[in-house]
């Protein structure tokens, strides 16, 4: 499974993040993501959610053509394959000499989102941080018919942000009303949810052009990472970075 891995250049242990990518994969915008968090202190792995289907290295287009082909390898896909790779994640990540003991957080983007809630499920993980998570609200995820992910709300125990955009065609403001009784009935997870902006705005932004809100809903994912996982630097820190296959 190859994974893309960024990481502070200072010594010490730090927090880990598994970071789970929309449809396109490793596009350049979502590396720059990894890196960012890398810069406030976390260890950040970013596995190919297709490495099933496509060839290692494959990233796709921000096109029809990439949609489709992105979709149809999440619907050729089953949640039990998706399963089986966040847990050779975590496990991986756990692993590394970088990572502290008990620091373990996901983070993902739209697919990637339901991955990183699903991934929540492990008590390993003490914080999430989702951005428009698809398919949460009718179980849309891979070739199941239902993946179920919102009925385990309840296994979850760490800290949990959701971001949405009010303006994002896969989580309507309907669905994100079920979402949001899901987890309230999970009374068991310390969540919160925002909505602002359109689906897009983060992963598409280009480089050396970051929305104010982008700003702002990054650090507030790293605040909740923060919280839960440990106090990495503050933004800023050297990083590395590396490809594992």
């Amino acid at each position: 499974m190859r994974t893309f891995v960024a990481a502070p250049r200072a010594s010490g242990s730090h927090p880990g993040v598994v970071f789970y990518s929309d449809i396109f994969q490793l596009t350049d915008s979502t590396l720059r993501w990894c890196i960012r968090l890398a810069g406030y202190g976390f260890v950040v792995a970013a596995p190919e959610i297709y490495h099933r289907i496509e060839r290692a290295g494959t990233v796709l287009e921000f096109d029809d053509e990439g949609k489709r082909r992105g979709q149809a390898d999440a619907d050729a896909t089953y949640v039990a394959d998706f399963d089986e790779d966040i847990r050779a994640a975590l496990d991986w990540l756990e692993a590394d000499n970088r990572v502290a003991a008990g620091g373990l957080c996901v983070t993902g983007h739209c697919t990637g989102g339901h991955l990183g809630f699903r991934a929540a499920f492990d008590p390993r993980v003490r914080a999430t941080a989702l951005w428009y998570p698809t398919g949460l609200h009718d179980g849309k995820l891979a070739r199941d018919a239902d993946a179920g992910s919102l009925g385990r709300a309840s296994e979850i125990r760490g800290a949990m942000l959701l971001i949405f955009g009010t303006r994002d065609p896969h989580t309507p403001e309907e669905g994100r009303a079920v979402i949001k009784r899901g987890l309230e009935e999970a009374t068991a997870i310390n969540h919160q949810m925002r909505s602002e902006s359109e689906q897009i705005s983060g992963r598409r932004a280009p480089l050396g052009e970051t929305p104010a809100s982008l700003n702002s809903t990054c650090a507030g994912e790293a605040d909740v990472k923060r919280g839960q996982c440990g106090s990495p630097r503050s933004f800023g820190s050297p990083v590395r970075m590396k490809l594992i296959q």
